[in-house]
């Protein structure tokens, strides 16, 4: 690159920073749109729409009946947002909440009111009910013509797929209609064209899109078992208030300005164009999650930290492989050109394994798992462009306007290899004491609470609490002043509340009150607010993380792991490296694990993207040990424990740094957040630690037994 070219670089960098900057900040237009501030925030940052429904008729509805409708539910308002959450409330009542929206009566204009649906044929008897459909969807597909037309694509159970190709045999030879009746009235009434079995089918004929996404929805709805009714509806606030968005952003801030300055201490020049990259990073972080219009919540800003520290790891990788090179006697140049050759397998490897993990999770998660999921995609790459393109073409700049003395870039010291595999039992000890540890206190917990861990409302349920105050509290007040009385009783931190809308009226939701509990709840309302015993109504609500949407976690993290162990097993074409990386992320979970139940921080909806988020940390720091093992082994004449002992050593200051620096983002967090702000980051400081622990002193002595000893007592 020559001199004019490399200020060419560097003066369109500053000037897209500054540029993309300013739309983040300002936006763009009358309108101001593409600002950050236009990010969708889900209900714990900013509140939305509540909306409770009661089941028609005398009867109780079944539990079964019930789950199944909260299931269908929730798949159904995840179209406005990942974040949606779907719950039980008494016995006959279910609750809706989506994030980032303000306008309820919208709302329940495009979600429809669930009611009863059924197929008619032309002699008017019932061909199939609403709840043998599967699913019903809005799709663009092409007609004979050519021509773009709007279809509503339905799925039929097996029982509704028989009879309805039964009707449609019948009806296919005159083109008679099948009507779509939804609580007794004609939503669509298509005409048959052929007979249709397999229980797929299309309605064509729609005007637009929007038209056969409100058919589609009207089925979707009027499929559920239960019929429903409104009850309420309300604008609800957010359950953390500005305070916390203000202290996260201020932490961020200075968690990054203090990431930059290490780097830029550390690395000096390389380190400058990290922070250079990094900066365009955030920028096109926020700009595209404005762009796809992802909601952020708690478990997405987990994905964020994962993805910066995976940014600069990247980073750090590159910068330690050129100080290796510029120590063996290269010049600058050509130490930048072949660092950058040597870390990327390395730097791929790590990054395609969270990937598949987002991606699977993205495909197959439910509620905040999806959220999670998003912006740990979107993280990764970006965070990969970044790094082995934005910073990359920055050094070569700052290389040729004229900065090619080796004391820019620093050179690697030669570090004497530690014995890592010699300590293996100390380690191994170490980490099961740890974990058994873990069971002795999920034990102990049992026994005392009745539960191994601290599960929150999300997981276990709890009680639903309306209270009218006499003046309108502020979020700020209600947390300096309420919250603390409600703890009093409880002995839970985890409590949230939400303030409806225009009202003076708050919802307070805890773990399951008893009813000496429920009394003194009402009592310290009415003895430190002054609010009377009649404008409190509590009601038992159940977990907003359904069984279905456990179970449909557990699963997508089961392909995850099954996908990362086959990635590893391709690449470095031994299954003992994807064995040994796999136990490292069981192993980091259960310590994790052991740490909620001796600490008994809470378990809520940000569990399981805390939990995510350490097994996707811990795979790429595996990842980069077991590259240099795999780098090591080509034509080495060492022994194998002295190649782990060397590649161990020769990544432990990248393993340090890029623990340092994903570590200080999140205590800053913890250190200016508010409570469930630091039950959130807390574990994940534990599990960053934990991360690095298993990758220096675990990854590579699990890989060396199963090379050495099970092999050989195997081959006998």
């Amino acid at each position: 690159m020559k001199k004019n070219k490399a200020i060419a670089v560097l003066l369109i960098l500053v000037l897209l920073i500054a540029g993309l900057g300013y739309v983040t900040v300002f936006g763009v237009g009358a309108e101001k749109s593409g600002s950050a501030k236009d990010i969708k925030l889900g209900l714990d940052l900013a509140g939305g729409v509540s909306i409770t429904y009661q089941v028609v008729g005398d009867e109780k509805p079944s539990t079964e009946d019930m789950n199944d409708t909260i299931y269908k539910l929730q798949k159904r308002v995840e179209g406005y947002s990942t974040e949606a959450q779907v719950y039980q409330e008494g016995t006959d009542r279910i609750n809706i909440e989506i994030p980032g929206v303000t306008d309820a009566n919208a709302i329940l204009e495009e979600l429809g009111k669930p009611g009863s649906l059924y197929f008619l044929d032309s002699a008017g008897e019932v061909v199939v009910e609403g709840t043998q459909v599967k699913s019903a969807t809005a799709e663009t597909q092409s007609d004979k013509s050519g021509n773009k037309e709007y279809v509503v694509a339905l799925e039929l159970d097996d029982t509704g797929a028989a009879a309805f190709a039964e009707a449609t045999k019948k009806a296919a030879p005159t083109h008679d209609i099948i009507y779509i009746m939804y609580d007794d009235a004609v939503v669509s009434a298509p005409s048959v064209q052929t007979e249709i079995d397999g229980g797929q089918c299309v309605i064509t004929g729609m005007e637009s899109y929007e038209a056969a996404e409100q058919l589609a929805s009207t089925i979707r709805i009027g499929g559920l078992k239960l019929e429903l009714e409104e009850l309420r509806s309300n604008v609800v606030g957010a359950q953390l208030g500005s305070t916390a968005i203000d202290t996260s952003l201020k932490a961020a801030a200075i968690g990054f300005v203090i990431v930059a300055i290490f780097m830029i201490a550390v690395y000096w020049i390389p380190g400058v164009a990290s922070v250079l990259a990094l900066i365009l990073y955030v920028i096109l972080e926020l700009l595209l999650l404005v762009g796809f219009n992802i909601t952020l919540t708690l478990p997405g800003i987990a994905g964020i930290i994962l993805s910066i520290g995976m940014a600069v790891d990247a980073n750090v990788i590159i910068f330690a492989r050129i100080r290796e090179e510029i120590s063996s006697g290269k010049t600058v140049q050509s130490a930048m050109k072949i660092g950058y050759e040597k870390a990327l397998s390395a730097i791929i490897d790590g990054n395609v394994t969270t990937l598949l993990a987002a991606v699977v999770l993205m495909v197959k998660g439910s509620g905040t798992v999806k959220g999670f999921a998003q912006t740990l995609f979107l993280g990764i790459v970006l965070s990969m462009i970044t790094a082995l393109f934005v910073t990359k073409l920055i050094m070569n700049a700052f290389y040729a306007i004229g900065l090619k003395d080796e004391k820019f870039y620093g050179q690697a010291k030669e570090l004497k290899p530690i014995n890592f595999v010699g300590k293996k039992p100390v380690f191994f000890i170490i980490s099961a004491l740890l974990i058994i540890s873990g069971f002795v206190f999920m034990g102990v917990n049992k026994s005392s609470t009745g539960n191994i861990l601290n599960y929150s409302l999300e997981f276990m349920g709890g009680t639903s609490s309306n209270v009218t105050f006499n003046e309108d509290m502020s979020i700020e007040a209600l947390e300096s002043q309420v919250i603390p009385e409600i703890t009093a009783i409880t002995g839970d931190g985890n409590v949230q509340q939400s303030k409806v809308a225009g009202t003076n009226e708050v919802i307070f939701k805890t773990r399951t009150l008893t009813v000496a509990e429920r009394e003194q709840f009402n009592s310290m309302m009415n003895e430190k607010f002054g609010v009377a015993e009649e404008n409190i109504q509590t009601e038992t609500i159940s977990s907003t993380i359904s069984n279905e949407m456990k179970a449909d976690s557990v699963v997508a993290v089961l392909i995850a792991v099954i996908l990362m162990l086959i990635y590893i097993w391709f690449r470095f074409k031994d299954v003992r490296f994807g064995a040994s990386a796999v136990l490292c992320l069981v192993h980091d979970v259960l310590v994790v694990l052991a740490f909620y139940a001796a600490a008994k921080v809470s378990v809520g909806n940000t569990f399981i993207a805390c939990m995510l988020t350490i097994v996707g940390y811990s795979i790429n720091a595996t990842i980069v040990v077991f590259d240099r093992v795999r780098e090591n082994l080509r034509g080495a004449k060492a022994e194998l424990d002295e190649i782990v002992n060397k590649s161990i050593t020769q990544t432990l200051t990248r393993s340090i740094f890029t623990s340092l620096t994903t570590f200080v983002m999140v205590a800053a967090l913890y250190a200016l957040g508010v409570t469930s702000i630091r039950e959130f980051a807390l574990p994940l400081m534990v599990g960053i630690i934990c991360g690095t622990y298993s990758s220096v002193c675990v990854a590579g002595s699990l890989w060396y037994v199963f090379r050495t000893k099970i092999v050989k007592k195997a081959a006998k």
